[in-house]
């Protein structure tokens, strides 16, 4: 009962936080939560602060799933034309500076979420299971925001209290101070005993709040992510070994949709409605600008009966990623099917272009595992496709398996349970068992696995491989039409450098904190 409360308070706290076109609103407060003073004494507070912070984490993810997979080699923005999202175009293109809108809100959105946990960890005290779930919790969404701040700004500061006012100039924070208090708070919240475990695979009712081993797959992924690979090793084992969670077999291309929200694969995900009654409350973005470009595409009576149309073609897949997926499966690869459509595929599945039209930032392939289904949708708008009640996916455990087998490879613990791993992911892929595993094996199963999933970016910088993948992003943008492909937009400034390494502190950031500098070269 007290999880199915939290989900509801969550769900009403959702239907307040009105989101614009990038998901964000600047306000103070979700909800009514009183006054501080009086407020987070009882269970009851402890309950209405976690969903307000749950609510915090959903409210970011538009910008913080956008600045990632616009950063990263899978898609190409796209749009109506050129400068349809300028902001947009910028990231995927590498040619921004340190007053980038979407960087900053990222940047501060997750010291949004780092204020609401402070709140619960040092306001609340512990004297009850409620009150000790809502601040493990708490310490989890900390280490979390934490965990993207320092692997994409490095130097972004550590809070781990709520700020007083002679505080409130933080100078730049180190690497080693961050990463200490993002495996502090995963262990504290790992050894509290406050946070549950599903009772078995398919349990969908606990998996809509963080589990112990979901805590534990973040430690893992904090320790891969240091070169802790023994350490990470051995805490994604106890993931893994939980038996707790597996991979989705309803269907590859139906794991990015509501049908497997809560799945047994599902790790972490922000959670969403079927609730004509409470619609407005799950509104978002997200999935109208990832769609494709539907005015300029012709769709049969077969396609309308189950395509939702009114989306907006801001991520369309690379024919580098396309042809990275027929490398490893060959054209008729399960997974690549399930994942990308070609024109012809988008022709024999009833989808046309119409005549005279191009698709700007468009090879001629189109992302199918995200295709907008009308099963999706709370009510099916037509030209606006923004009510659906897909949960916002965080990370699923093909993502776990994957971790692991390169803990294993690269700390030399268990070239076995490397392999079985990988072969656990390829297998529900319908590609033959490996006999062996390197690491460029597992860089290549991740990359068609995850893509378009949010952490193609960080792993490329982690791995040494970014320059070289990207260093040569947005030096010419494509076009599609009958024609073909056509490159009518170039750029002079353009791809991957060495400063894109670390993301620039936001110049705003500098301007009203006299204390912090900016990211080198930048």
């Amino acid at each position: 009962m007290k999880t199915k409360y939290l989900y509801l308070l969550l769900i009403s706290l959702l239907s307040v936080v009105g989101t614009g076109c990038e998901d964000r609103l600047d306000i103070l407060k979700h909800g009514n939560l009183g006054a501080e003073e009086s407020f987070y004494k009882t269970d009851d507070d402890a309950q209405q602060a976690s969903a307000n912070l749950y609510s915090s984490v959903r409210s970011q993810y538009f910008n913080w799933f956008f600045t990632k997979n616009m950063l990263s080699d899978d898609v190409w923005c796209g749009g109506g034309s050129r400068g349809d999202n300028a902001s947009m175009e910028k990231l995927n293109e590498y040619n921004f500076g340190t007053d980038h809108s979407m960087i900053e809100s990222l940047y501060s959105g997750l010291y949004n979420i780092i204020y609401n946990a402070n709140l619960i960890i040092d306001k609340i005290e512990a004297n009850s299971e409620v009150k000790q779930r809502a601040i493990a919790e708490a310490k989890f969404f900390r280490a979390w925001a934490h965990f993207e701040l320092v692997t994409m700004f490095g130097t972004a500061p550590t809070i781990d209290h709520l700020l007083q006012s002679n505080e409130y100039r933080q100078s730049n924070g180190t690497p080693e101070v961050t990463w200490k208090l993002i495996e502090s708070d995963l262990n504290e919240a790992i050894g509290s005993g406050a946070l549950p475990s599903k009772s078995d695979v398919n349990d969908q009712t606990t998996s809509i709040r963080i589990t112990k081993e979901v805590a534990e797959a973040y430690l893992g992924k904090a320790q891969l992510f240091q070169g802790k690979y023994s350490e990470s090793a051995a805490t994604l084992d106890k993931v893994i070994e939980s038996a707790k969670y597996s991979l989705y077999q309803g269907g590859y291309d139906k794991l990015l949709h509501a049908v497997a929200n809560n799945s047994c694969e599902s790790m972490f995900e922000c959670q969403m409605r079927n609730d004509p009654e409470k619609i407005w409350s799950i509104f978002t973005m997200l999935h109208i600008m990832q769609g494709w470009r539907t005015d300029k595409l012709n769709y049969s009576t077969g396609a309308k009966a189950y395509i939702a149309t009114g989306t907006y073609g801001f991520a369309n897949p690379r024919k580098d990623l396309y042809d990275a997926f027929v490398a490893m499966e060959g054209k008729n690869g399960y997974r690549l099917n399930c994942t990308i459509h070609t024109y012809e595929q988008m022709e024999n599945a009833g989808i046309t272009l119409q005549s005279g039209a191009y698709l700007y930032g468009c090879e001629g392939y189109f992302m199918w595992k995200n295709r907008p289904l009308k099963e999706d949708c709370v009510q099916d708008f037509p030209g606006f496709q923004s009510l659906q009640y897909i949960n916002l996916r965080i990370m699923r455990y093909a993502e776990v398996l994957l971790m692991a087998a390169e803990a294993h490879i690269k700390g030399g613990v268990s070239q076995a349970k490397a392999l079985k791993y990988i072969n656990e992911v390829r297998t529900r892929a319908q590609l033959p068992a490996l006999t062996s595993v390197s690491l460029d094996d597992v860089k290549k199963e991740k990359r068609l696995e995850l893509c378009l999933e949010s952490v193609r970016y960080q792993d490329l910088i982690r791995w040494g491989d970014a320059s070289s993948v990207m260093g040569e992003q947005g030096k010419q943008v494509p076009s599609y039409s009958a024609k073909g492909i056509e490159y009518l937009n170039k750029n002079t400034i353009f791809g991957f450098k060495e400063k894109h390494k670390l993301l620039p502190i936001p110049a705003k950031e500098l301007r009203v904190n006299p204390n912090m500098h900016q990211n080198n070269n930048w």
